[in-house]
């Protein structure tokens, strides 16, 4: 995992700019704490900060291939490349020769072999660079489902671009406006692809790449999701489910430096802690090392319809089943309130989220995490891709014409949505949030494949799993790797695994609920592995607290914010809507309207942070 910056520009003469790029690759040493690369010439100058979780014998990056002493090609990479090897071994029968053992180097050797085509036979996570000297053109391409950033800024003669929005924001072309449309963006949740929030900035779209040359920027797709009529029996399906997380496991396992798991005690991460804790005995490696978070807090935990059960005794159980050394991070409300916590998320970020909250308790568990580990196993996505998302289970949000979380949010007391009721009536107005969400959702409903003959129930679960594999994690998955990667923490995400989200997405729905309940076929898959307690397990939000101190502390903010005339967003509140929020501090505690109540107080303090650190202009 690591860091990329550059600036391609087929008039000026880049040599001379090697300290801009050096300055926007210095924005994310976090990223690549193990050292930083530059590569320049005329036309294009390449930067990376790297990270070693694997070939820590690499050749420093960016990585370049020079034929007869000039250059033909740079390649710069952040991520991992889980078939390298196999890539390698395809491509010295072709006859290239390697110099080291890195991933970025292989592919480089693939781009020279295959062209920009070579993305589609990577497997793995990444955001990729590779400037083709001969043809002065750039390529940018992101992975399958997202998980590793790239942003770009296009300019009057080629792009600026970088992992990161803040590597971007640090080019002197580049200014930190957000307009009404990057407004709407943050403030409805809609993870619309390629969508960079600041003015000018995008994002390359999963499964996309963007191509730069002096005719021009275009975008091409080279993965998406495809509608296949299902063959498979239950029994073979559920199988097939396990073969093909056991295989994703078994290659994220890999890494020369200290692993660890990221456990809540729930059914997504404990089945990858248990496949993972079988792989390594097979391999005859160390145990495995866990880590959760649990929270102090001033009363007992309360079940609701949100929060059904402490994680606590589950991960135990489970710790003890498979013999993992466990540590458990205990989180208390300072910890969450701490100014600099709260200041390092969000710069984190780049951008402001309604998950305040889970943010920092993030933060603070992954920091915990980085003492003793470099790379980090994850149980997220599950829920997207296997359905265990909440509105699942709701008919009347399954049905609404938007997204089934903004209409979750609506259905919980949120009158526009996540984080946004404390906002003024007239901002709110002009920005609608909701007519906003519905355009996207209508954009996203014109992309989703069906497979033909499709009608009814199975038409329209098809069209929500396709919204939660990706507009939902395109808003999911950015939101624990910048924060790790802020630590120097690298994740891995098995669920995520292309192959196993192609074969689930065409499973039929009558296949995807046999048993009534949410996630039957990851259950079903994981049912030998797993004690009885956890399979039966209701979901519950991690890491997130229940503490009424914490609560208390929000009022308490929002009351001073909402008095205090000078504050960066005194124009956006609405005094009145925020004094009813500081009435009633319990109500930010527990169930489903708390959950929605504590994202608009949330937002509006982010957003005041963001707009006083960023010096960020709002063009409204």
């Amino acid at each position: 995992m690591s860091g990329i910056a550059g600036w391609v520009d087929h008039r000026r003469d880049l040599t001379r700019e090697r300290a801009t790029v050096r300055a926007m690759t210095a924005t994310m040493a976090c990223r690549g704490p193990d050292g930083e690369g530059l590569w320049s010439s005329e036309r294009a100058v390449l930067g990376h900060r790297r990270q070693i979780t694997v070939a820590p014998q690499a050749p420093p990056e960016p990585v370049a291939f020079l034929s007869d002493g000039e250059t033909v090609a740079v390649a710069a990479l952040d991520g991992e490349i889980y078939n390298a090897a196999g890539l390698r071994r395809e491509l010295e029968a072709c006859g290239h020769r390697f110099r080291g053992d890195g991933h970025t180097e292989v592919v480089l050797a693939a781009y020279l072999r295959w062209g920009a085509d070579c993305v589609r036979r990577l497997v793995g996570v990444f955001g990729i660079a590779v400037w083709d000297h001969r043809a002065q053109e750039l390529l940018l391409a992101r992975d399958r489902l997202g998980n590793k950033p790239m942003f770009y800024h296009p300019t009057e003669h080629g792009v600026v671009f970088g992992s990161e929005r803040k590597a971007i924001l640090a080019h002197p072309l580049v200014e930190p406006v957000v307009d009404l449309d990057g407004l709407r963006e943050i403030l409805s949740y809609a993870g619309t692809p390629g969508h960079g929030v600041f003015r000018g900035m995008h994002q390359v779209r999963p499964g996309h790449l963007v191509r730069v040359s002096r005719a021009g920027l275009r975008e091409e797709t080279y993965w998406a999701l495809e509608a296949r009529e299902h063959t498979d029996d239950l029994d073979t399906t559920v199988r097939t489910v396990r073969e093909l997380l056991e295989q994703a496991v078994a290659e994220q396992l890999d890494a020369d430096v200290p692993l660890c798991l990221m456990l809540s005690g729930g059914l997504d991460s404990s089945g990858v802690t248990a496949l993972a804790a079988r792989a390594l005995r097979e391999r005859g490696a160390p145990p495995l090392r866990t880590f959760t978070a649990s929270f102090r807090q001033e009363e007992e935990f309360q079940a609701d319809e949100v929060w059904s059960t402490p994680d606590a005794p589950y991960a135990r159980e489970l710790v003890e089943k498979v013999g993992a050394e466990h540590t458990d991070v205990v989180l208390g409300t300072e910890d969450l309130l701490d100014p600099v916590v709260k200041a390092n998320t969000l710069r984190a970020k780049d951008v402001p989220s309604p998950l305040g909250n889970m943010n920092t308790s993030l933060y603070v568990l992954f920091r915990a995490i980085r003492e003793h580990a470099d790379v980090a196993v994850l149980g997220d996505a599950a829920d997207g891709i296997f359905g265990g998302t909440m509105w699942m289970s709701m008919p009347p949000l399954l049905k609404a014409r938007t997204f089934p979380w903004t209409a979750m949010a609506q259905w919980s007391g949120g009158r526009n949505g996540m984080g946004t009721d404390l906002l003024e009536a007239g901002l709110l107005a002009k920005l609608d949030v909701p007519g906003y969400c519905s355009d996207r959702y209508q954009e996203a409903m014109a992309r989703v494949p069906h497979v033909p003959g499709a009608s009814g129930e199975e038409r329209r679960m098809r069209e929500i799993w396709y919204l939660n594999v990706t507009s939902w994690l395109e808003t999911l998955l950015p939101h624990s790797e910048s924060v790790a990667q802020s630590l120097g923490l690298a994740l891995r995400l098995p669920y995520c695994d292309h192959r196993l989200v192609e074969y689930v997405f065409n499973a039929p729905w009558s296949m995807k609920g046999f048993d009534g309940r949410e996630k039957s076929l990851l259950r079903a898959a994981l049912t030998d592995v797993l004690p009885e307690s956890i399979l039966q397990r209701r979901k519950s939000p991690y890491p997130v607290t229940q503490d009424v101190a914490y609560a208390r502390a929000l009022c308490d903010g929002l009351r001073r914010l909402a008095a205090d005339r000078d504050a960066p967003a005194a124009g956006l509140i609405d005094t009145e809507a925020a004094r009813v929020f500081t009435e009633d501090p319990e109500a930010l505690v527990t169930g489903p309207r708390a959950w929605v109540a504590r994202t608009h107080v949330e937002m509006l303090f982010q957003l005041n942070d963001w707009l006083d650190r960023y010096r960020v202009r709002l063009a409204l």
